[in-house]
Parts: C-alpha cells; structure tokens; sequence
C-alpha cells in the first residue's frame, strides 16, 4: 500500500513542483475507542456485523443507538466513515426483529399481525438509497435472517412493486420528493406503513439546508401529522456532517423543541493521519498558453459574452442551481489595481496596499489531470472531485491521455463519475472503485454524499466547494476505516482560491458553517398548508406544528385567495387537483432532458432542465464516458436531445447573454438622492450561439448562431440605487465603480442570510454601474426561487440594519484587498472580477449618510 508521505512526495515530483505546495497541515491520527454492544441488541444482528468486521461498536454509535432505542430524537454528526450507518440501523432493524419475533410466537393476537413496526429511511438522493440497500442486504445476509423486508420506492418505481412495498416492507428507503409527490397525498394506501411507524432516518441530512431545507421540514410535519392520525409516535434519527448546533438544526427540520433532540458529537471512530496540501498551479510562461483556458466549466454560465469595456459588464451573481457554482468569465476586463486609488489624479488619497498583477495561470482542472495520472501511476486509489460535469469528463479523459503514455494498461483504471448517468452506470463505477478495479475516478460532489467507499488513499480537490462542510465530506473520503490519507485542494484562477491556499486559517482553524433554513417562510409554507389540508383537515390544535400563529394568519390568507375553506372542524382543501402540485421541493425548472442515441435508442443519460439549452443544443459536443457524441437535435417539448457518435477533435462552448429587468415596484423608499426599492424582476438568459474550438490547444474554428427561447426567472428583488453625486462624494470614480458596486453587493448577499434566515445560495445578485431600468448605478439582491421566497422583502424591511452590517464586515475584516470573508463571493458568475474593497466601504459610507436613524 502507498503511504501519504510517499504520495506526497509524488504531488511533489521529488520536489520539482515543491513551490506549488503553498501549505502543508498534518492532521494527527485518532485512536479509536470502542464500546460494548448494548444489551438490547438483536443477537443475530450483532452477529452480522461482527462477521462483516465490527467486532465492537465505537463509543458514539452505541450511544446514538442507545439515545434512541429509549425514544429520543437523536442526531449523530461525526466525520466521514465513522460509520454512523450502524447506529441509526441497530436500534430500527433490532425493532423490526422484535416484533417479527413477537408475532411468530403468539400469532393469534391482533396486535401483533397490525403493529409490527415499519422505519422509513430519507435522504438526498436516489444513489444513496441504492447504497445503503446493498449495505443491508450484506448485513441481513451475513446476520442470517429472513424475517426483515426491506425495499427501495422513488419514483422510478413500478406499479407492481410498489404495491408489494405498501403491503409488505418493514424498511422502506427513499426521498423526500416521494414522500411529497406521491406517499404523503396517497396516504391511505400506506396506511399499514404509517400505523406502525417506529424510526424515520434521515440521512445526510446537513444537505437539507435553504429553501430546500424548508420544504423537506415541512414534508417532515406532513409526514409525522398522518403517522400519529394513526396512533404511530416515530422516533427520528438524523446523520450529519459536522456541522455548528445539529441539535438545533436536527429539532427545526422535524419541528419539536431542541431539548426533545439528543446530539452525538463525539466521534469515537479511529483516524488515519491525513496530510493536507494546499496547491496553486503554476504561472503560464508568456501570459497565454494552450492550458490557459483548458477543461472549463460544465455550465450555462461558463462563458459569458465580453462586453464593452467602457461598461465594465455587470456583475452577475446568479442564485439558480446552475449558476450558483463559481465560474469565470471569458476575456474578463482587468480590475483596475487598487493602489492607483491613492496616487492617481483621481484618488481619494487612501493608502491602500494591493499586490501586483499576476501572470495566468494553469487551470485548476489540467493541474488535476496531471495529479491524478501521477498519483495512479504510483498506485494510489483516489477521488478527484471537480465543480462540473464536464470537468469531470475532461479530467478523466485527459488522465488516461497521461497514462496511455506511461502504460496504456493503466488508462483503463480511471474513469468519470457524474450526475446524469444511468444508475446501473453509477453502480458499477461505485462496485469498481471499491473493490480495486478502477483506481481512479474524477467525480462531481455526486459521491460527496454518504455512498460508502472506503480504502481510498487521496483525494484531490479542484477548487473551493463552497463550504467548509463539503470540503471536510469530500476530504473524508481519504483515509477512511483509520487509514492514512492525502488530500490536495487545487486553486483555481479565482480570488477566492487564491486566498484560501495563501491563508490556511481561513481553513483549518475555522469552524463549519450552521446549517440554515426558516420552514415558516410563507412563500414556502402556503403550499404546503395546503398539500396538509388535502391529506387531511388541518385543525386549529395543530397550528403549532406548522409555526404556530403566523401559520394560522396564513391559513386565513389562504381562505381569502380561495385555496382553502374554513369549517368549524378544521380549514380543508376542495379543489380536484392534487394540492402537491403547488410547489417543487428542489426548484429545478423542469424535468431532465434525457440525451438518446439517435441510432440505437439507447439512454445515455439526463442533463438539468436549466443547463439543457447550453449543453445538449444542436451542434453541441456531449462527452460520456470518453466518447463523444453531436447532438443532432433538441426536442424542448419531450425534453429529449437526440444524438449521434462521432470521432471529433473540437468542443463547443455555448454563448449568451442575461439581463435583469425591473417588472413592478411594490414597495419604495428614498433616503435622500437614494431610492430603494422591492418589488419583482425578471431575470432571463437565451443561448445565441456557441464557439466550436479545437483541442486540445482551444483555437477557436467556428461560431454557430442558434435559435433558442429565452428562460427567465421572476422572482423578487430589493434594489438601492447610488446616483452619480453619491458617488462622486464617496471618490469613487467611473473607473471604480464597477468593482465597489460588485464587493457591495458580494457582502450584502453574504450578510443578509443573518437577518433574514436562509442560504447564501438561496440568493443572487446583480451590480451595474449604469442599469437601464433605474439610470443610475444598481445594487440587487434576488431571491434564487421563481416568484420569491421572502428574503429580499426582509432585506427591503431592515435596508439600514442590513447595509451598516455589510459596511462594518467589510470595513473590519483585516485583508487588505478583498478576501472570502468579506467581498468575495464562491457562487460569483464573474470570478469575483471585479472588486474594489476599499472604494466599496466609501459607498457604503455616502450611501449610509442619507440613511434614516
């Protein structure tokens, strides 16, 4: 087996690529300390287990199956691979067991043939359910028993099976969005399920955060309303990353009180040594090189069009599923350096310190190939996780370019991992890598998720993820079972990677960020009163299940509009189609568009509604697998996008163009030259056309118009506009405002999830320093859901509380030209270019001076 510090020496090339490394943490090794298994334990289980390789339990497992065999709501937030899976399954199967037991020996009584207690087991995604189905199916096998069902059902289910699921699993294993759309409104023929509910599990469940976080809690209070309609009281058990207060996430997202919840944090599984490398690829020689812009970004947003340089293009920050990964922009115009602030004829005469102009560097993703072929060259199994589904594509295809060189028996060992393949794909991947025939997979976040894949020895990180809790998932990937591991974060060209490699305390000596979400949020809520009204009357005791008074001022809203009727036994719902319809749990924009074979039929896989435009549009180049495909047609209407095989040496990046446009003002106010406003917006991108470029060296060999229909999005929206004397008072000149309006509006995005609650991705934003709809500078903030989610009305309610707030942040943080703390953003649409952090505090300044006290 390769040990860490040989495979760092292998990232290091013998220390040819030493000066890449820009910081080295050794995190030490943990012992492990185990406990005994409790008492209550079902013998046969326990020796499952110990014939899978458990022979005792770690102390946090028993105590989480412990806290919750006594019927306590319990949530276990420990590292990645400390096997978390076996605290929430004893105590649930162990119930199973029980009651199965109970009925054979006295089969005669009633209650025993209608109690025999069922678990109901959640989590994000389909994958995971797979996963940990094939998981149980080893420990029921090894543990010898029979008497326990278990089952998938989503809604890939058939009809048939999913009738033999309602009349006969003991564990069933699914989504949210299946309890939403399809058990929850046809509850009555899960009757026999949701009588003898005893566990509910949930998964992963630090990924319910948002919006989406809001909806699932509130499919949550649906769920436990029916069960004890019918006498069940479940007991919930919840898995976390770790993450700041589970408690009091864990108890929000099933609605009890924090005191009702028991949270295991101490983690006493064993762990590996795992050595940490922050990593920046090296300049380009010359500025511009064949890998300046190699293996970018599988997004709608990758390659916006440049725009005039008088203009400076408005900063985009767009909140969609598609736009909220960190992209840069194509030919950015440069930002100007902010030391000419306090020495050009226009400045303010600030003193401020800002580091020189680098050259380009090598992207994030051809650095990891380069990685990723040493590292299986040296024999190592690793994960490389990119931001994108054609980084990962790219980084695969590339790393067996590498290695054909060295071996071409190797080439065959590293493969792509992705959202949008088949599952009986996925499974096999997954089978591979666990068992050493693949030795490599560059992978999305996909298997950040719980999917169980152990005796990985590094992992390598292209670019931020976004937050502290998926970069310690996908870190935890390394090392795991107390193996030692490598982990590498690979720097993009982004201000923001850039400064995380270079200040190490950003990272380690920070704490994980809360999980946030706010299930009273009317713009939520409403839907899902009335889903609850369809399944069954809502009653007036039961209005503090959904938030208490503010759910009964709703519930009269929702009379008025002629959603609901109000009866003295409750408020009901009367109108033929399913109350479900009303909302999307996860905001999609639609269902997937599957990519087919045109000549075989075959279903190679789906891409995301909201990407489908830019990626699978006519001409478009679509890689799976290593092979590529054209796409001949996109059939919008059957959201199909036929394709055909073909050998070809180019790619296609798609162009567009977005637009932000005012459609109503709902509410305004002036704070002297200063107007702020709220009200809805249109925010629409259309496809024109895309570049077709050759490879590996990009040179552009074609462009393409295309006729695509605009999307747009209309949300709501809180804006403040600077006219030009705000401006001028605060010396920031035509050239700065560009970057002062964009930092602004960076660390108000950053700073309003503290007043109103959500996620930073529940949001997008807009800067210009000239928008057509006002005519003078515009900062927005939008809410990231079609038609609005409540946040911007908070922030137009607190636009003073909210704008000193942004103002103290950034003036306070100690860096000197921006950093993530402050004004960069890790969902910029623009590479968090440009900025200006100390001309944005003197907007900030001249625009509080006219605020109200």
């Amino acid at each position: 087996m390769v040990r860490p510090g040989e495979l760092l020496d292998v990232l290091l090339a013998g220390g040819r690529r030493a000066d890449r490394a820009t910081h080295v943490r050794v995190l030490p090794a943990r012992p492990g300390t185990p406990a005994d298994w409790p008492t209550w334990a079902d013998p046969d289980l326990v020796r499952g287990y110990r014939a899978l390789g458990v022979e005792r339990p770690w102390t946090h497992q028993a105590h989480a199956a412990d806290s919750a065999w006594t019927g306590r709501h319990t949530v276990l937030s420990t590292s990645t691979g400390s096997g978390k899976s076996l605290a929430l399954w004893l105590p649930a199967l162990t119930a199973v067991r029980a009651d199965a037991a109970a009925r054979t020996l006295d089969p005669g009584r009633i209650e025993n043939v209608t109690r025999r207690g069922t678990t109901l087991y959640l989590c994000p995604t389909k994958a995971l359910a797979a996963d940990q189905l094939a998981g149980l199916d080893r420990l029921l096998v090894a543990a010898s028993t029979r008497d326990v069902k278990v089952a998938t059902c989503d809604g890939d289910t058939s009809f048939e099976e999913r009738r033999w699921v309602q009349e006969h699993a003991d564990v069933i294993l699914t989504n949210p969005d299946f309890l939403h759309h399809a058990l929850l409104p046809q509850h009555r023929r899960w009757t026999r399920l949701l009588a003898s509910l005893r566990y509910v599990v949930l998964d992963e469940c630090h990924a319910f955060r948002g919006v989406f976080g809001a909806h699932v809690a509130l499919v949550l209070r649906r769920l436990r309303r029916l069960a004890e309609s019918l006498g069940a009281h479940p007991v919930f058990l919840l898995a976390s990353a770790t993450t700041s207060d589970p408690a009091a996430s864990a108890a929000r997202l099933i609605g009890v009180a924090p005191s009702e919840v028991t949270a295991v944090t101490d983690d006493g599984s064993p762990a590996g040594r795992r050595t940490f490398v922050l990593w920046q690829p090296p300049e380009l020689p010359g500025g511009d090189g064949p890998w300046s812009d190699l293996l970018p970004q599988d997004d709608p947003w990758a390659t916006p069009l440049p725009v005039p340089a008088p203009d400076r293009s408005p900063a985009d920050d767009s909140g969609s599923p598609d736009a909220a990964r960190d992209v840069p922009a194509a030919a950015p115009t440069p930002a100007p350096a902010l030391g000419a602030e306090g020495s050009g004829p226009l400045g303010t005469g600030e003193r401020t310190v800002a580091e020189a102009d680098e050259r380009p560097r090598r992207t994030a993703t051809a650095e990891v190939a380069d990685l990723l072929a040493d590292l299986t060259a040296a024999g190592a199994r690793t994960l490389a996780f990119t931001r994108s589904r054609r980084g990962a594509e790219s980084v695969a295809t590339t790393t067996r370019a590498h290695l054909s060189a060295v071996d071409p028996a190797l080439a065959g060992a590293v493969q792509a991992y992705r959202g949008g393949y088949l599952p009986e794909e996925r499974r096999a991947l997954e089978a591979a890598i666990r068992t050493g025939e693949l030795r490599a997979l560059a992978t999305t976040n996909a298997l950040e998720l719980g999917v169980d894949i152990a005796g990985l020895d590094a992992v390598i990180i292209a670019g931020w993820p976004g937050t502290r809790v998926s970069l310690w998932q996908q870190a935890g990937r390394a090392g795991r079972a107390g193996a030692d591991g490598l982990v590498a974060l690979v720097a993009r060209e982004d201000p923001l990677d850039t400064f995380l490699v270079h200040h190490p305390e950003a990272i380690f000596d920070t704490p994980v960020e809360a999980t946030v979400f706010d299930p009273t949020n009317p713009y939520v809520l409403a839907p899902h009163l009335c889903a609850a009204a369809a399944e069954l009357p809502v009653r007036a005791t039961e209005l503090d299940l959904f938030g208490g008074a503010r759910a009964g001022q709703l519930l009269d809203e929702l009379v008025e509009r002629g959603a609901l009727r109000r009866r003295p036994s409750g408020w009901y719902w009367t109108h033929p189609e399913p109350a479900s319809r009303l909302t999307d749990l996860r905001g999609t924009g639609g269902d997937p568009v599957r990519v087919v074979e045109s000549a075989t039929g075959r279903l190679l896989g789906t891409v995301d509604a909201g990407s489908a435009d830019a990626t699978v549009h006519p001409g478009a180049v679509y890689v799976h697998q290593g092979q590529t495909f054209e796409v001949d047609e996109l059939q919008q209407q059957d959201a199909v996008a036929l394709v055909t095989r073909r050998d070809v040496e180019h790619g296609t990046w798609a162009r567009w163009l977005t637009s932000t446009t005012i459609v109503t003002t709902d509410a305004q106010v002036s704070w002297g030259p200063l107007t702020w406003g709220y009200g809805q917006v249109d925010v629409t991108s259309q496809v024109i056309g895309y570049q077709r470029k050759h490879l590996p060296d990009l040179q552009v060999i074609g462009y393409t118009d295309l006729d695509l229909p605009a999307r747009t999005l209309r949300t709501a929206a809180v804006w403040w506009t600077a006219p030009a004397e705000v401006l001028e008072a605060a010396g920031v000149t035509a050239e700065l405002a560009p970057g002062a309006l964009h930092a602004a509006e960076h660390a108000s995005i950053g700073l309003l999830p503290l007043l109103a609650t959500c996620d930073r991705w529940d949001l997008g934003g807009l800067s210009s320093a000239l928008h057509a709809d006002t005519e003078q500078a515009t900062v927005f903030v939008h809410d990231a859901l079609a038609g609005g989610a409540g946040f911007a009305e908070r922030g137009f309610e607190l636009g003073a509380t909210w704008l000193r707030a942004t103002r103290d942040a950034i003036a306070s943080c100690p860096c000197a030209t921006g950093c993530p703390a402050c004004v960069q953003s890790p969902k910029c649409g623009n590479g968090n270019n440009p900025l200006e952090k100390a001309a944005a505090v003197r907007l900030l300044d001249a625009v509080l001076a006219h605020a109200p006290a």
